[in-house]
Parts: C-alpha cells; structure tokens; sequence
C-alpha cells in the first residue's frame, strides 16, 4: 500500500472528527501530546518501520516544527464531477493507480493556493488524501513530500480545515523497506510551509552516532 501509516496515530496526531480534516478547537497542548504518543508508538509497537524485523532502524524521536495557527485555514472542497484517473508513481519505481478527487483553497501572505484531494483504493475501503511538496522540501522537511489525511465530509457544503500543523512523513522517510507516493509536479505549493513535521534524517545521523560510541 501507499499508504502505511497507523490510522490510530493519524487520527491521534490530527485530532480528526466526522467530516474534517481536524477539530477546530484543539490546542497547542493538544498537539504536543498527540506528537509525543506518536513518537512512543513509532519507538515501541513492533509494526512501527523502526521494529521490522528485517529492515530494523535505529529510533530518534520525530522532529516538528513548533504548532502554529498561523497553518490552519477554512476551506470548502471543490469537487469534480467525474473524478480524474491519475497514476500515481512511488519511492520504488511502481505505479499505483488512483483519482483526483477534489481540491481545497486556502490564502496566506494575500496569495491563494490549492491543495488536490486524491482518492485511493485500498483493502479497507477508500482513502482521501493530500500530498504535497512545498519550498521547504529536501532543506528542513523531507525531500519526497508530505501527506496529509483527510475525512470525506457527507454535507456537501461542510466547511473543512486544513492544517498543515498534521503534515507527517510517509514510511519510506524513516526505512528503505517502504515505498511510498510521490507527490506529482501539480502538487507543489509556492510557498514554504513551517508547520508540521520536518526531515527525520538529521536525528537518525545523531542516533546512530550515539549507539557507535557505546560500542
């Protein structure tokens, strides 16, 4: 699958209810929390890419920007009437086949962008989500691009918000086991986005220094 990560976490880290991309209402407090239960599942449960038997990695915690609500925007989805067969190519070289679904439209610094909502088969249903590329990738957030979940409202008007204070790492940033979508040219935003999280490599370089000097 493209996408790997725990639902359980996503929805943790992006504190999700029915028809949103996340509660209007949630706090710093509450962002930290979720981010530091997520570092202890990525560090502990033996499905997390740290714990794979053959392919095992050495843990250092996840890194972030700080949350800001400065990344947090209202937005409406635009859908199309036909959603549009895209394919979708990964970190491996394999092609996975999916839709354009819809997009959402958010302002910031008096310019507007837009983010496309992707829709993907999967074992357990559909799945609706965004992925993105932005001024900030490859420098201080990691160089594939980065997703975000998103929950398919059923009132056609729902007012949806988009914060990219949920941005994540698909698997592949952490093991070389994992494939994972890469985000296409259409899906690059002008602008860097400071929010969510950032590149883990830089942590990973400091961990295994660490575990080689205990030798």
């Amino acid at each position: 699958m493209i996408f790997q990560f725990s639902r359980r976490i996503a929805i943790a880290l992006l504190l999700m209810v029915p028809g949103g991309l996340a509660a209007a209402d949630y706090s710093t407090d509450q962002v930290l929390e979720a981010r530091v239960e997520k570092d202890a599942w990525m560090r502990d449960d033996e499905s997390s890419p740290f714990n794979l038997e053959k392919h095992p990695v050495v843990f250092a915690p996840l890194r972030y920007f700080a949350p800001s609500s400065a990344w947090r925007f209202q937005s409406r989805l635009t859908t199309l009437t036909h959603p549009e067969p895209v394919t979708i190519f990964d970190t491996k070289g394999r092609e996975r086949q999916g839709h354009l679904y819809g997009s959402l439209t958010f302002a910031h610094d008096g310019q507007a962008h837009v983010v496309r909502v992707y829709r993907m088969e999967t074992s357990d249903g559909y799945y609706y989500g965004i992925w993105f590329t932005d001024r900030t990738t490859g420098d201080s957030t990691y160089e594939v691009g980065r997703y975000l979940d998103f929950e398919l409202s059923e009132e056609p008007d729902h007012v949806y918000t988009l914060d990219f204070n949920g941005a994540y790492n698909p698997y592949c940033a952490y093991s070389p086991a994992y494939g994972c979508a890469i985000p296409r040219q259409e899906d690059f935003l002008d602008l860097a986005i400071t929010a969510g999280e950032q590149r883990w490599h830089d942590a990973h370089s400091r961990a295994k220094s660490q575990v080689s000097g205990l030798k």
